[in-house]
């Protein structure tokens, strides 16, 4: 299993589409094996899911997420589990451990917001 979590200093970064990094995770018998962390190479939203499938992703953990990218990631067959936050690690190791606190049904639609938006953020919450 390969996990990548939208990454900012130790955190799960909020906005999928919008971030710089990733922080991968290899996985063997329900532990983590290696990590590391990439850039996106100024890739954003649906093209995400492309760059994290090459890098043989099959699961992501991020906190928003639009239904555009969500539709590229299903189509990519990366499996989301998005609207969480906190430290990238400790999400990564609920997961293994099955209690990651997580939304099937998280969404952030940017339309009509102003920019400088992050989802989130400033009390918004996409989800």
């Amino acid at each position: 299993m390969k996990i990548a979590v939208t990454y900012e200093n130790g955190e799960i970064f909020q906005h999928f589409g919008r971030t710089e990094h990733f922080k991968l995770y290899e996985v063997t018998d329900n532990a983590v094996v290696s990590s590391k962390v990439v850039g996106t190479n100024g890739n954003g939203h649906g093209a995400l899911a492309g760059l994290l499938s090459g890098f043989g992703v099959d699961t992501l953990i991020c906190g928003g997420i639009g239904a555009g990218a969500q539709n590229a990631l299903a189509a990519a067959g990366i499996k989301l589990y998005g609207g969480v936050s906190g430290g990238a690690d400790a999400a990564v190791d609920s997961l293994l451990n099955g209690t990651l606190k997580y939304s099937p049904d998280i969404h952030c639609d940017h339309h009509g917001h102003g920019e400088g938006h992050v989802c989130g953020g400033n009390g918004h919450s996409c989800g």
